[in-house]
């Protein structure tokens, strides 16, 4: 189920409200999971482990009841009276049936057989959950439980977490061998064993961007040698099989007349910045607050390309409404899936239904459709993506529909808090880590974060507030796709993973990869000055059409990447 086992690792109403809604289902199959004829049961837990065992055991005893008023056909469990029992702990007779709990614990209580004493009866048993707390490191130590012996259990349904399910549990003399001694019918129940969850990286520690800004769900590989080469990291992704997160590019590092295109073209596209942003952000405020429930949204940025979106949404709302939107940003891999640490700690500190998910602009869907897909073992995310610009046609919540420079494209860390693109590497992320990434605190002279977000923030006095016009068409159309379908074919790549559409997107083609060419729309302007200047630069040829939903878009070198691009970003040849 995704969730918590108790209070020791974080227990929201989220999840109070989810574990409601299964305990009902969880209870039959515990019942189903007993004879007919079982009577009285008892239920333990182990140690500290004892909310999840409780809440399970009364819904174990709300089904056998329910199968008991239903009839013996039912093919459950059922709570029939069997004859006089002697209850443990009054140690007088008792007729009345049910389901008792309790839970082993590190602390003998003496008992005393006497019916007016509380504790009638102790096993004791060598622990099973790896401590060292015995008179030294090789001595497990010993653990206890009460009442067991003479309660003339029908059965017993252990439960413990996957950390205390170990050889001793099992071994002679052990919790398990003991309680089969007094009870016919013993049921262990294993709960996936939860580390504590690590929390967000946040500046000035990670990253420039201030620590109110962003929560960064990665962890910092800023000591581990990622970089190579473009085209030798592309090359060994394709003979090696490797993917492409599980390395680096060497950031690029702008020379002044690429510097001074970077800085026209944040003048220029501020104010088209700053209404994106207002029409984006008023979008989600007016869909996705919750009044009756008391909650906002919390913005999910897609790292990289998106943290500087949600940064900015997160500023408009502060602005124009005196929100504190929370904002955080993970990662997101092609072919691999979303990172799930991160979606476990955004459902641990907030509702999953208040999560909105953000990104810079579309291409052409890949990742709304990789979104969708990893949120579907997580129910209560909305697997909606908003963007600031969807020239594709992917999504439904967007600022425009204009392709159009975003000058945070046009930068890689250094236009994005000084952090790396993020890295999916099996031996540098384990199941309970946040994916990685890189703080380049030596690029400090160079960033320009701050003024990027400065520059448009100046912008928000003279932009038209509210959520996107009524009369909008909305519906995702996926033109860009076709496109980009239709180029693929015409240049004789047949792989759409290598032909990257909008200025975005081409612009990462000309820093990142190894570039063929670069089809651009005639009537492109400005927005793709950059590019222009990157592609002279890289000697990529530029091809001019009238006949794109693009500006332009970006053609990546096939005799490098055909395999490394494929559809799960591995070589397949």
């Amino acid at each position: 189920m995704g969730l918590p086992d108790g209070g020791r690792h974080g227990f929201t109403p989220a999840h109070r409200a989810r574990l409601e809604a299964a305990l009902p289902v969880l209870g039959a199959r515990l019942a189903a999971a007993l004879p007919p004829e079982a009577r009285r049961v008892l239920f333990l837990g182990t140690e500290e482990l004892m909310y999840a065992p409780l809440r399970l055991a009364g819904a174990l005893e709300a089904a056998l009841r329910a199968a008991a008023a239903a009839g013996p056909d039912t093919g459950a469990g059922t709570l029939r009276d069997a004859g006089a029992h002697a209850d443990p702990d009054t140690g007088a007779a008792s007729r009345e049936p049910g389901v008792r709990f309790s839970s082993t614990t590190r602390s003998p209580v003496l008992p005393v057989d006497d019916p007016g004493y509380a504790i009638r009866s102790r096993l004791t048993f060598p622990a099973h959950d790896l401590p060292a707390d015995g008179p030294d490191t090789a001595d497990p130590g010993v653990r206890h439980v009460h009442n067991v012996a003479g309660g003339d259990w029908d059965a017993i349904v252990l439960v413990t977490d996957a950390t205390g399910d170990t050889p001793a549990l099992h071994a002679p003399g052990g919790l398990l061998d003991l309680l089969s001694r007094h009870t016919p019918v013993l049921r262990l129940v294993v709960l996936p064993s939860r580390t504590p969850l690590p929390a967000p990286l946040r500046g000035p520690g990670f990253s420039s961007y201030r620590p109110d800004e962003v929560g960064w769900l990665l962890q910092d590989l800023s000591d581990v040698a990622l970089e190579a080469p473009t085209e030798e990291r592309e090359e060994a992704i394709q003979q090696g099989g490797a993917h492409y997160a599980e390395s680096l590019p060497v950031e690029y590092q702008p020379g002044a007349e690429y510097q001074r295109l970077f800085d026209a073209a944040l003048a220029a596209s501020a104010d088209r910045l700053a209404q994106a942003v207002a029409t984006v952000t008023d979008t989600v405020l007016a869909e996705r607050t919750r009044p009756g429930a008391g909650t906002t949204p919390v913005l999910v940025s897609l790292a990289r390309a998106g943290t500087p979106v949600g940064v900015l949404m997160r500023r408009w709302a502060a602005h124009a409404h005196g929100l504190e939107l929370p904002h955080y940003t993970l990662s997101i891999v092609r072919g691999r899936g979303i990172d799930t640490t991160a979606l476990r700690r955004l459902a641990t500190d907030h509702d999953p239904a208040d999560v909105v998910f953000v990104d810079g602009w579309t291409g052409k869907g890949a990742i709304t459709g990789e979104l969708a897909a990893a949120l579907a073992a997580f129910p209560g995310f909305d697997p909606s993506l908003v963007v600031l610009a969807d020239p594709g046609g992917c999504v439904r919540t967007f600022g425009t529909r204009e392709d159009f420079l975003i000058p945070s494209a046009c930068l890689n860390s250094t236009v994005s808090g000084l952090v790396s693109r993020t890295v999916l590497r099996d031996d540098l992320v384990g199941p309970d880590q946040f994916h990685g990434a890189k703080f380049y605190r030596e690029l400090a002279d160079a960033d320009v974060s701050g003024r990027f977000l400065d520059t448009v923030e100046q912008r928000f006095a003279t932009v038209r507030p509210g959520p996107m016009a009524a009369s909008t068409d909305r519906e995702p159309h996926r033109a860009g796709l076709a496109a980009v379908e239709r180029l693929s074919e015409e240049y004789g790549i047949h792989d759409v993973n290598l032909v990257k559409p909008g200025v975005g997107e081409t612009t990462r083609v000309l820093l990142r990869r190894v570039p063929w060419r670069i089809v651009a729309r005639r009537d492109a302007g400005d927005d793709i000055a950059h590019i222009l200047h990157l592609a002279r630069t890289r000697e990529v040829p530029v091809e001019w059409t009238d006949d794109l939903p693009y500006r332009c878009v970006g053609l990546i070198h096939p005799r490098f990447t055909r395999g490394a691009t494929g559809t799960d970003g591995r070589t397949t040849a």
